[in-house]
């Protein structure tokens, strides 16, 4: 049962920080990916009844193919045990919502930005409590989900409430879901209008990250985690105003960046076999690329010493890079390979955790 912490629960939270690759780890088997199964399970019951068999579809797409989001994002309930049932429901139902969308928006044949833009709605209104939801499916061509995404939204509100902190935290965590939203609704248009409009996009936005390529700054809002940071922040009922600033700001933009660039990178033949949207190929050259990557990545390193439990932030970031360029994906394309052996120099914390997911953590997320 879910209760506000004390300031001895919170000081307890900081003390409890996992300190280490193994100790990490060790909570994510015991805690984390048992109770991110089950949640993911119970959303999936609740998808076979959707009546529309393409909505139907895709939902059941999303849960089956991407939980590996679902997995990776609730890492961060890792770091408060004692709220990660809240947390846990909380970044799987919203993750959820993300997933769902982004294969509805994928394989929409409207390419309608102000259907895009509704069906969106439903992220933005997920985190915020007070919000009313509306008729996501208003402009969209299938409509008959049986209340499935209603209930991702309702989900992620009533976890919201039980968040002490979340008032210092809100007006963050909307900043990035509406940098995320318009990230989703430019990408999905027409592909022959979807440069300029996310240039456009860029030239208005880029104030915020001046150093950043175009596609650098698109690849950082289209990451959730420094959204479960947020989360896992407003678990403390002490969080301030400047504390939650300090998080987006470590978070976004390098190490949300980072995250999306890596999923790219590994993904850069493939897309380009499905003629699909890739980031890393507007790039001039793979040195360029790498020069700029290795940039973001040690950015990142240092974006998060501003914050506490900086080993714990270290870990996400060395864990990222292990877990992309562990992938399989990867052995196949030699400009990755040789990115991969780069990126991974000198850096014996993602030699650990390449080691530890290469073994390990694929045969339990994928089994």
């Amino acid at each position: 049962m879910w209760r506000h912490p004390s300031v001895n629960d919170n000081v307890q939270h900081l003390n409890q920080v996992p300190r280490n690759p193994l100790s990490l780890m060790s909570r994510v088997y015991k805690h984390i990916l048992p109770e991110v199964r089950r949640e993911l399970g119970a959303w999936r019951e609740i998808a076979i009844e959707i009546p529309d068999p393409e909505l139907r579809t895709q939902a059941l797409a999303s849960i089956d193919t991407k939980q590996f989001h679902c997995q990776g994002g609730a890492v961060y309930a890792a770091i408060g045990l004692p709220d990660r049932n809240v947390l846990i429901r909380l970044i799987v139902s919203y993750q959820t919502i993300s997933d769902y969308l982004d294969n509805l928006c994928d394989r929409s044949t409207s390419m309608d930005p102000e259907d895009f833009r509704l069906l969106h709605q439903s992220m933005l209104d997920a985190v915020d409590p007070q919000a009313e939801q509306c008729d996501y499916y208003a402009m969209h061509q299938e409509v008959d989900d049986g209340g499935y995404l209603s209930r991702l939204v309702e989900t992620c509100q009533t976890c919201i409430r039980m968040l002490p902190g979340y008032s210092a935290a809100k007006p963050y965590i909307k900043d990035l879901v509406s940098l995320y939203t318009d990230l989703q609704v430019y990408k999905h248009i027409d592909p022959q209008l979807r440069e300029e409009a996310l240039l456009d996009w860029w030239s208005s936005e880029r104030y915020r990250a001046p150093h950043l390529e175009w596609q650098e700054f698109a690849a950082a809002t289209g990451s959730t985690l420094a959204v479960y940071m947020l989360f896992l922040a407003a678990s403390n009922e002490g969080l301030s105003g400047d504390e939650a600033a300090s998080i987006h700001k470590s978070y976004f933009p390098h190490l949300c960046c980072l995250h999306i660039l890596l999923d790219y990178l590994i993904d850069q033949e493939e897309d380009r076999l499905g003629g699909d949207l890739n980031f890393c190929n507007y790039y001039n050259d793979s040195e360029t690329m790498l020069q700029r990557i290795t940039m973001i990545v040690e950015s990142a390193r240092k974006d998060v010493i501003t914050i506490p439990s900086t080993s714990f932030h270290r870990m996400i970031i060395e864990g990222l890079l292990a877990i992309y360029l562990s992938d399989p994906k990867v052995s196949e394309q030699q400009e990755v390979v040789t990115a991969s052996k780069h990126l991974m120099k000198g850096s014996p914390l993602t030699r650990i955790f390449f080691f530890i997911n290469s073994r390990w953590i694929r045969k339990y997320w994928y089994k």
